[in-house]
């Protein structure tokens, strides 16, 4: 029996398995994230949001941020779609 969003957890480990990940960005502002995904998918770039359940496992803590991971080859491509979308300010250093 398939619990409901493993479908979704197979696909992330599928993807962490296939590539390395650069972390292009740790943040908890959720409108940031929901942006960045929006930039990236409107460049053809995949974006995985690692993270994001560990603050419901914490107790809800909101000093745990998410991180923002990209295939290492689409890194530069992700770097400049950020910067010209305004959100240089936000990225990792790398």
């Amino acid at each position: 029996m398939r619990r409901k969003g493993q479908g979704r957890v197979i696909k992330a480990a599928q993807y962490l398995g296939a590539r390395g990940l650069i972390e292009i960005m740790r943040t908890n502002d959720l409108v940031l994230i929901s942006r960045v995904e929006a930039v990236l998918a409107e460049s053809g770039i995949e974006v995985f949001v690692a993270d994001g359940h560990m603050s419901a496992l914490e107790g809800s803590l909101p000093f745990l941020p998410r991180r923002l991971l990209v295939a290492e080859e689409f890194a530069p491509a992700a770097r400049r779609a950020l910067r010209e979308a305004g959100l240089a300010a936000e990225l990792r250093n790398g």
